[in-house]
């Protein structure tokens, strides 16, 4: 039986709200899922890619969350 493996994309939009879209694998299959709207679609090739324009064009959402926590400000 074939490994799971699981990523995430997440960004924020301009209101602050985070949005998440889960990249799943499971052997040579990559299925990307939206969990603030269910949007979802098989994606061969460069899932996380297609995640971020899904944030980006549905969701307005383009600022990087985890980029955004690890920032620290300058003195």
């Amino acid at each position: 039986m074939p490994e799971m493996d699981a990523s995430r994309v997440s960004r924020r939009d301009g209101d602050g709200r985070e949005h998440t879209v889960r990249v799943q694998r499971t052997g040579a299959r990559r299925v990307i899922e939206c969990e603030t709207c269910g949007w979802h679609r098989p994606a061969q090739f460069l899932p996380w890619l297609k995640a971020e324009e899904h944030l980006a064009q549905t969701h307005r959402a383009t600022v990087d969350a985890a980029g955004e926590a690890q920032e620290q400000p300058e003195r």
